[in-house]
């Protein structure tokens, strides 16, 4: 599929539609607002904006370092919950560490409950943590609106919910009752990973996108990578595939098959919205001859763990990832909850996300930039 041709041509569509009048026009004017939105804006030549994307991305050294002004400690020795969505996703698991080592700099406990990969288990450690009535709560990867009564029962007792990767966009959810959400702009990490297939490929990726539809933030992930690569004419989004993440080491067998089997060479390349998809891939790649360093060639528009980076590190089937600073995210998320237990506004601070590949790959298992993140929040917390 072209959707370099198709894209413009379903935009102008829907314009065309928009000026005949009638009683669909706003739902019509929504639709190509959306649309439109999700790619940048101003770009005329997308090999040219995709590799300057990249080598910003990989000489870059700005987007890491917090406001400096916020309030002081709050209610030390208080304890907080951090409801995990997965605590096998890398991820999950290396924000939960960061905001157990932030938190210690307050004087705060924390709890962390699993919700093991499931809706039910994520409602089990939700309501288990609302139960225990603590000073705060974390939803650790798993969107808000799924447990939207619960937290707002939490917000009736008085108890500040503040998420990670909760939504897809940064910021209050008001509607959800989240005080703030902490993430990178999905639509940023989403260009970047569709950005470093056009500029590999020299404009002729032809490319499969996994997602999770599970997750308001995946499934707008992916179509912002399908409607980035479609600025791009000679490259072919040859399909969108939704596959649970969760489900990732039973499904990618037989759906990596089918893919090689259907697309041959055409298949260049595999984005998809978390790396656990390309751990899952390896065994069905291998069995099929394909290189470990490809085609297909694999980037993840996910948030960047330890498991990712080995496989960049090695070149053992992935190629590239789309880092979050994950630790200070996790610092992040705590200065958000002694924000609200102050009775103070978020911080609005939205961190930039990194493009990794074997070049600059990290040599621990997390993306932790330089910045002295942790002395600006020290310094904020203790007043100094």
């Amino acid at each position: 599929m072209q959707l370099g041709r198709i894209v413009p041509l379903v935009v102008a569509g829907l314009l065309a539609s928009a000026c005949t009048g009638g009683p669909q026009n706003a739902v019509v004017n929504q639709a190509v607002t959306e649309r439109i939105a999700l790619v940048p804006p101003g770009i005329h030549d997308a090999l040219a904006d995709a590799r300057r994307r990249v080598a910003d991305s990989l000489e870059g050294r700005s987007g890491f370092v917090p406001p400096a002004q916020g309030p002081r400690a709050q209610r030390k020795g208080g304890t907080i919950a951090y409801v995990a969505a997965d605590l096998t996703n890398g991820g999950v698991t290396a924000v939960g560490a960061a905001v157990t080592e932030a938190a210690g700099e307050i004087g705060w406990h924390v709890m962390t409950l699993d919700g093991k990969g499931t809706a039910q288990g994520r409602a089990d450690a939700l309501d288990r943590a609302v139960t225990i009535r603590p000073d705060g709560i974390v939803l650790g990867g798993f969107d808000a609106t799924e447990q939207a009564a619960t937290i707002r029962q939490a917000a009736a007792l008085g108890i500040p919910v503040v998420g990670w990767h909760a939504g897809p966009a940064p910021g209050p959810i008001p509607a959800a009752g989240v005080f703030a959400n902490v993430t990178t702009d999905p639509l940023q990490v989403a260009w970047l990973a569709a950005a470093y297939a056009v500029a590999d490929s020299n404009g002729t990726a032809g490319v499969v996108v996994l997602t999770d539809s599970t997750y308001q933030v995946a499934a707008r992930k992916a179509e912002a990578m399908r409607a980035y690569l479609g600025l791009c004419s000679g490259c072919a989004v040859l399909s969108a595939e939704d596959s649970p993440i969760g489900d990732a080491d039973i499904s990618m067998t037989g759906l990596v098959s089918s893919l090689l089997r259907r697309d041959g060479s055409r298949l260049g390349y595999l984005l998809a919205v978390n790396g656990n998809y390309f751990g899952a891939a390896k065994p069905e790649l291998n069995n099929a001859g394909k290189p470990a360093a490809g085609p297909p060639v694999a980037v993840a528009a996910g948030d960047g763990d330890a498991a990712e980076f080995q496989r960049v590190r090695d070149g053992d089937h992935q190629a590239a990832t789309v880092a979050e600073p994950l630790v200070l995210q996790g610092w992040q998320v705590v200065d958000e909850l002694n924000r609200a237990l102050a009775g103070r506004p978020s911080s609005g601070f939205v961190a930039t996300p990194a493009l990794i590949t074997r070049r600059n790959v990290p040599a621990g298992d997390v993306f932790d930039p330089p910045s002295g993140y942790r002395d600006v929040y020290r310094k904020m917390w203790n007043g100094s």
